[in-house]
Order: C-alpha cells, then structure tokens, then sequence
C-alpha cells in the first residue's frame, strides 16, 4: 500500500513538475557585468531570458559618413537620456542601408562607460515589453531598448504593446528606458488604396483622414524623435567607399583607382547606400592584399 502510494506521489511531482514548466514565469535577472549589450530571446518552452551579448560590435561616430545631422539629433536625445534629462523615444526611417542600426550601435559604445546598456527585441516579441521594462525600471543603468526593422502587418499583438508603452499605459514610463526603432516604413504599417476611402471633406476643403488612417499614423506619432535617412549621392556614396577603404588598410592611390569599380558594384547592386558600400571595400580590400 506504501510502494503504491509512493509512486502515485512520484507520477503527482512528475505531472506538477510539467505544468508548472509551461506556466508563465516572472523574467529573471542576467548577469549585468557580463556585457553592455543584451538580447531577450525565447526558449523552447515560450519564456524568454536576457541573454548578455558577448560580441558587441563597436562602431565610432567618426566612422559613419555622410550622415553628419541625423548623428548630430540622435547623440543629442542620447546624451540627454544618459545625463538624467528629459529625452524622446526614437525612430528612424528611410532608406535601407544609409546607417540607421550603426547609429545605435555607435550610440552603445560612446555612452556605455557612462552608464548606457542596450537590449535588442525582435517585433515579435515586443508583448513581453512591458515586462523588460519593469525588470529594468529599478536598475541604475540607463537603457535603451532597440527595435531593429521594424514593421507591422494588420493584427499583430506586438504592435498594441509598443503602442501602449510609447504613450498610454496606465502606468508610468520608466525614466531610466527609451525605445529607438529602425524601420524603412515610416508609418510602420502596410497602407493600402482603401484607406482613402475613410477620408471626409468639409465644405471648405479641409481633409479629415479616416479612421483607419488614424490608426496607422498613431504609433509612428508616439516616438517623440523622428529621424530621416535618404539615399547616397554619388559623390557621398564614394566617399563612404573610401571611409571603408582606409578602415581596411588599402593604400590612398588604390583608393583613388577604386572609384570605378566601386560605381559598377553598386550599379549591379541597384543602390547607392552604406552597406553596399562597406560590402565593396570588404570584396576590394581583400582582393587588393592577395
């Protein structure tokens, strides 16, 4: 009778053991001395972890060309932010390639031995936001929580969380957090011809836009900073090929003597834009020391 109670307590543990591996947990603290830079990541089992990123990439302000004010605005807002003064959460669009991701990553490395840390959220997870936040909202640091390529389809629960703690929540923001996005779409949901539909006219002329509209407009108002990317010219495309060139050790004469090569690689690319251009000077440069 002992030995069958035994083992119906043993199958009881078993079967608890599972249900509670599959109930929602509170999110744990990492080892913030292990870097400056954190991931928050899933498990198999749906609860996520911050995981310290151990190879953080460190990029100079004086490496990013051509994009002279968009640094200028964005190392403003973050030396405020980092300073304990009053700061807007940040969203940058444009044109891919031209250095939206770089700025943030050169943000982490200037102001990260005053206190800055970074955590990279993926879209889909952005539900568990309000949850980074309140594990971080006690923390010294100051962190920015980064949102890389972001856009939106129609019924995404990601993009009600993000709305909600942009601006809205029933409670406060934590002083200690901003959110900077990159995204190629400024209103970072699909637009479609139907949505004009919802548009009214006064009698005067005035446009109304519907409320579909609306609605799409509403998150990308919520960041308090926008900033702007727009495709290279050609002369700053060349000069960001040269910035990499010299990065790269290649000598100025070869530089020079790159310049043609450099246009044909971005023609065959269809665009003018930093990463093609870091992609060319890693291909010459390589080339150029075998």
């Amino acid at each position: 009778m002992n030995e069958s109670f035994e083992r119906l307590l043993q199958r009881a543990e078993q079967l608890m053991a599972r249900v509670e591996s599959v109930l929602p947990q509170a999110l744990g603290q990492p080892n913030w001395t292990a870097s400056v830079a954190f991931r928050f990541r899933k498990r198999g089992n749906g609860h996520g972890v911050l995981e310290p990123v151990r190879h953080v990439s460190a990029l100079d302000w004086a490496e990013l060309k051509e994009i002279d004010a968009q640094r200028d605005k964005i190392q403003r807002n973050t030396e405020r932010f980092v300073r304990g003064l009053p700061a807007n959460n940040v969203l940058l669009t444009g044109a891919r390639g031209t250095g939206k991701s770089s700025l943030v990553k050169a943000c982490l490395k200037a102001y990260a031995p005053e206190g800055l840390r970074l955590i990279e959220v993926d879209k889909s997870d952005l539900i568990d936001l309000p949850d980074i936040i309140e594990l971080v909202g006690e923390r010294p640091e100051r962190f920015i929580v980064f949102c890389d390529d972001l856009s939106f389809e129609d019924g995404e629960s990601g993009y009600k969380a993000l709305k909600s703690v942009l601006d809205g929540s029933v409670s406060a923001a934590s002083p200690n957090v901003l959110i900077y996005a990159t995204s190629n779409r400024r209103h970072l949901l699909p637009e479609y011809m139907k949505d004009n539909a919802g548009y009214t006219h006064t009698d005067d002329g005035e446009i109304h836009p519907g409320e579909v509209v609306e609605e799409k407009i509403s998150l990308s108002e919520r960041f308090g900073l926008w900033i702007s990317f727009y495709p290279f010219s050609q002369n700053e495309y060349l000069a960001i090929v040269a910035q990499w060139l010299r990065a790269l050790g290649v000598p100025e004469d070869a530089i020079a003597a790159a310049q043609p090569q450099a246009l044909v690689w971005a023609l065959e690319r269809g665009s003018r834009s930093g990463r093609v251009a870091q992609q060319f000077a890693r291909d010459y440069a390589g080339g150029h020391a075998a």
